[in-house]
């Protein structure tokens, strides 16, 4: 195996040639923290309160945002420490606890997508069979197996990963600890994790995205044929938000995993991930809630009867 010292630690260096712009980032990431919790806590709150949001899409949206809270809390508060942190260090078991949690719940939102598409599919294209078709025990198994196979796909290759000898190598030229960026610390062959990658993007990447472009192109077909301009605007609408999502999340996704791979980290990767991991999930609840009425008038329901209470 050679002489090398066991790792127990590492250091998190990226974007550290800019200490500048790491301040104005641990403001922005810290502003944008709060407006994930409060927005995507909102959202799962009033979709559990208002009895007219039972539905299986605001089911799907709920789950979304329970999962993005979980994302970005296995990722931003690490992230502002080392941001503020002069030895910028994290241990091997946190690294891998973060990889666990980052990758895993990367990998449900793929599939989780994919699932919020076929439910706009089948709301769409087959109304009068929609409550049959998305009947409660269906979508909760939805949900379910894609929560199963997204913390699958993340225990296989991070264990994979974490298995394989460093020899001292523990400089991550990254913000967190990724799976990508710690695969360039290995000093042996990496050649089953890169497949078992290759296949787990295809699985989780291009196939749910092929389905989602499957599933509009039927979306769109239906739509086109809908007789009043009301009708055609409001199957669009409920259908735009989800496909905005699609576009931000799996359009960085991509960048970051289907992309030529290079030794060296640039700024501009790091950045891409950084929205990845903070933008897309902060946009979320707000382009899901912009003008949908729905949820602007449970928005206020709650809201009065809360100020009702208050004043009692």
């Amino acid at each position: 195996m050679g002489n090398y010292s066991e790792v127990t630690e590492f250091f998190l260096v990226g974007l550290s040639k800019y200490p500048e712009l790491q301040l104005f980032l641990f403001v922005l990431c810290l502003i944008m923290y709060a407006i994930i919790l409060l927005g995507n806590s909102l959202l799962i709150v009033i979709s559990i309160l208002d009895s007219r949001l039972h539905t299986p899409m605001y089911f799907f949206l709920g789950n979304l945002s329970f999962l993005d809270i979980c994302y970005t809390s296995s990722s931003i508060p690490p992230m502002l420490i080392i941001f503020r942190s002069k030895t910028k260090s994290i241990s091997f078991i946190g690294c891998a606890l973060q990889m666990v949690a980052s990758l895993g719940l990367g990998s449900t939102e793929c599939v989780l997508l994919a699932v919020m598409a076929y439910d706009r599919y089948v709301a769409i294209c087959n109304p009068l069979r929609y409550p049959i078709i998305m009947n409660r025990v269906l979508y909760v198994h939805m949900a379910a197996w894609s929560w199963i196979i997204g913390c699958m796909n993340s225990l296989v290759q991070t264990a994979l990963t974490m298995v394989l000898p460093f020899c001292g190598n523990n400089i991550i030229d990254h913000l967190t600890c990724e799976i990508l960026a710690l695969l360039k610390l290995i000093c042996s062959d990496i050649s089953m994790n890169v497949l078992i990658m290759t296949v787990a993007s295809i699985i989780l990447l291009v196939i749910p995205l092929l389905l989602i472009f499957i599933s509009y192109i039927f979306i769109l077909s239906s739509i086109l044929r809908i007789n009043s301009t009301e009708g055609r605007k409001k199957a669009f609408s409920t259908c735009s938000a989800h496909l905005t999502v699609v576009i931000l999340f799996y359009g960085s996704a991509l960048f970051m995993y289907m992309k030529p791979k290079s030794k060296d980290t640039k700024a501009s990767d790091e950045i891409i991930g950084l929205s990845y991991g903070v933008v897309t999930p902060m946009l979320n609840p707000i382009i899901y809630s912009l003008r949908n009425k729905e949820v602007e008038e449970a928005v206020k329901k709650v809201l009065s009867r809360y100020l009702h209470l208050w004043k009692i």
